[in-house]
C-alpha cells in the first residue's frame, strides 16, 4: 500500500466524530490495521496501536506487545487510555500450522485485553472485538444472519467462538460490540488467502494456477467496507451486539476466476491440487448484513470486480 492507505479510501466519512479522542486498534500493522487506522484517523482520533515484539516501525503511537503476556497488557492500556478500542490482533490464517499459538493469542489474549480495559478509572465508550464468520462453519443455509447456531469446523473457528464466550463474561463491565466479518479482501493482504493469490497470478502473467476446492461460495467485501464498518460501529456503540459484516452477496471460485481473466485480459490454466484442499471445508458462507445495515445505516458494497481491479492495478 505504499504506506499510504488512506488515499487509496473510497468510503472514508467527512465527520470528525472522534476529534480529541484516542483510538487503540490492536493489530494496527496488519492488514485490517492499516485501513481502520485511516478511517479512524479521519474521523478525528489519535490513533495507538499494537504490534508484535521484533516488529519494525514501532514508534510513540506503534507500541510492541505481546497479548499473552499479561502484566505488558495491562501496562499498555494505562498507558493508551483509549477511548475506543478495536481489536483485530488475532491469528488470522486458518490453516496457521501452530493451533496452541491460535488458542492462546485468539482466547487468552483478548481475556488478557477486556481485563486490563476493564481495569481503567475511565472505560472506552466502545471496545469492538474482531470474531470471525467461520464460527458458523458448514451450515446448510442460503445465507447467515447471527441468529444461526455456530458450528465451528477448525481450530481457528473454535477460537473464535471461544473468545466470543469468554467476552460475554466482560459485557457487565465493558461496552463490547463483536463483530463476524465473512471474507473480505484488497491491497496489502497476503499471498496466502485466497484472492491476492489468484491475482498475484494474473498480475505476473502466469498460465497456470494451483488451488484447492473449486466449488466454494464466498461473500467477499472489500477492506475500506470493512474498516468503514468498524468507524460506524464504533461511533454508534451498540453494547452487547453481535453483527455480520458482510456484503450479502456470494461468489464463487469459479465466478472470481472469471472476473480476474476480463480484467487481465486472459484465461488462466486452473489445477486443483490436493494438497490444497482443506479436511471440512466450508462449502458455502454467504451473511446476511441486515442487522449490521439497521445501526450503520444502509450498505453499498462494492462490486467484487471493482475491489479485484484495484488490486490488479495497485
Amino acid at each position: 500500500m505504499n504506506g499510504q492507505p488512506q488515499a487509496l479510501l473510497q468510503l472514508l466519512s467527512p465527520a470528525t466524530e472522534g476529534a480529541g479522542k484516542r483510538a487503540l486498534v490492536t493489530g494496527l500493522a496488519g492488514f485490517t490495521g492499516q485501513y481502520v487506522a485511516a478511517e479512524l484517523r479521519a474521523a478525528g482520533y489519535r490513533v495507538t496501536g499494537t504490534t508484535v515484539p521484533g516488529h519494525a516501525g514501532v514508534s510513540e503511537d506503534m507500541l510492541a506487545v505481546d497479548l499473552t503476556d499479561r502484566a505488558a497488557v495491562a501496562a499498555m492500556v494505562q498507558q493508551v487510555q483509549p477511548d475506543v478500542v478495536v481489536h483485530l490482533a488475532a491469528i488470522a490464517f486458518v490453516a496457521h500450522a501452530d493451533i496452541e499459538q491460535i488458542y492462546r493469542v485468539n482466547v487468552v489474549g483478548t481475556r488478557n485485553l477486556l481485563e486490563g480495559l476493564a481495569a481503567l478509572e475511565k472505560k472506552p465508550s466502545a471496545v469492538l472485538l474482531a470474531s470471525s464468520a467461520n464460527i458458523y462453519g458448514n451450515a446448510d443455509l442460503p445465507i447467515l444472519g447471527e441468529e444461526v447456531a455456530p458450528a465451528p469446523a477448525n481450530d481457528y473457528a473454535v477460537s473464535k467462538l471461544s473468545m466470543e464466550y469468554m467476552a460475554r463474561l466482560w459485557m457487565d463491565k465493558l461496552p463490547i460490540i463483536i463483530t463476524r466479518p465473512f471474507n473480505y479482501t484488497g491491497v496489502g493482504q497476503h499471498e496466502n488467502f485466497l484472492l491476492p493469490k489468484i491475482v498475484s497470478h494474473f498480475r505476473r502473467k502466469a498460465a497456470d494456477i494451483e488451488l484447492g476446492n473449486l466449488h466454494v461460495w464466498r461473500d467477499f467485501s472489500d477492506v475500506r467496507m470493512v474498516a468503514a464498518a468498524y468507524r460506524q460501529l464504533l461511533a454508534r456503540a451498540p453494547a452487547g451486539q453481535t453483527f455480520n459484516i458482510c456484503s450479502s452477496t456470494g461468489y464463487s471460485l469459479g465466478e472470481a476466476l472469471d472476473m480476474m481473466g476480463r480484467i487481465a485480459g486472459y484465461q488462466i490454466n486452473v489445477h486443483v491440487n490436493p494438497a490444497f484442499v482443506r479436511a471440512n471445508e466450508v462449502v458455502r458462507l454467504v451473511g446476511d448484513n441486515t442487522r449490521l445495515a439497521g445501526v450503520v445505516g444502509q450498505i453499498v458494497p462494492v462490486p467484487l470486480e471493482q475491489t479485484l481491479r484495484w488490486m490488479y492495478e495497485a
